[in-house]
């Protein structure tokens, strides 16, 4: 892989939260996109924030050598008819593609415990099969209206919902249109879901679109696991960090991602308490390591 084609960039979740508002509440978006800017990177994803006006963001983003690189889409194509989802989706696609990115992040929402104070495995959804049908059905349909704007629809699979374990990974993958869908590669979710994110990475990394590096402290899992927490709660008290400063190796999966000529966004994305985790520091911290393990 040509390094030139790998792109650096880190999500606002870790300066504010926008699935909990009470972590980085007060830090405005022009210190966030700054603090950035200021760490190395050149890319952001979209969080709440952020301007909706397209030309105040590219504005904002310009002053600061910043681009948008992707944002959340949350589908419910399991629970909502799809005209519904398409209409949503069109919508940011077309706010995406004015602001520059050109990769979209899907994830089914439908009976999603993500946000909610329930206990992250145990009570994790599970489609039926009615269900994997209309997802899959959907996604490529979603797919074919993001390339009518030259865009890529990428999946994020996540904890709490119900694409979280690598066999789910495998369904979605083997029953939706490789050129119309392709995988968001989560490094922290497949690992905290106790999943092999190599064994995935190995066996879809010529369908991945875009990648989020997250880094995972075992002990915090542990106690997920063992007192049953909700998803919030562990990301409350620190499970995710960002890479260099947890248990994840990275550097056989940077090597992995070059030698199979990946081309597209790194994007560090580590949700923590700011008033424990100093964004900007953390920020820096994952630019030395990314620099430092894959010459970037």
């Amino acid at each position: 892989m040509k390094e030139e084609k790998i792109m650096l960039g880190i999500a606002p979740i870790g300066w504010t939260n926008d699935d909990l508002p009470e972590l980085g509440g007060e830090i405005p978006f022009e210190q966030c996109v700054s603090e950035m800017a200021l760490a190395g990177f050149k890319g952001s994803e979209v969080g709440n924030k952020y301007p909706k006006d397209p030309a105040l963001l590219n504005r904002a983003l310009g002053l600061r050598g910043l681009t948008i690189c992707n944002a959340w889409f949350s589908s419910f194509l399991t629970t909502a008819p799809y005209e519904e989802v398409e209409a949503a989706f069109i919508k940011h696609r077309d706010f995406l593609y004015a602001v520059g990115a050109r990769v979209i992040g899907a994830a089914e929402q439908g009976h999603s415990i993500q946000g909610l104070e329930k206990p992250i495995f145990d009570e994790k959804p599970v489609f039926t099969d009615a269900e994997w049908g209309r997802l899959c059905e959907g996604l490529n349909k979603l797919g074919k209206r993001a390339a009518e704007k030259g865009m890529k629809l990428t999946y994020h699979h996540h904890m709490g919902t119900g694409v979280q374990t690598a066999g789910e990974i495998d369904r979605l993958m083997e029953n939706t249109d490789g050129a119309l869908l392709s995988l968001l590669y989560d490094t922290g979710h497949l690992v905290f879901s106790g999943e092999d994110h190599l064994k995935v990475l190995s066996k879809w990394i010529g369908r991945i679109g875009h990648v989020h590096l997250k880094d995972m402290r075992p002990a915090i899992r542990e106690r997920a696991v063992r007192e049953k927490w909700s998803f919030l709660t562990a990301v409350k008290s620190g499970v995710f960090t960002v890479p260099g400063d947890g248990s994840v190796d990275f550097e056989p999966i940077f090597k992995a991602l070059k030698d199979a000529g990946y081309e597209g966004w790194w994007v560090v994305e580590a949700e923590q308490d700011p008033a424990k985790a100093n964004p900007l520091e953390y920020a820096v911290k994952a630019r030395a390591y990314i620099r430092e393990k894959a010459g970037i």
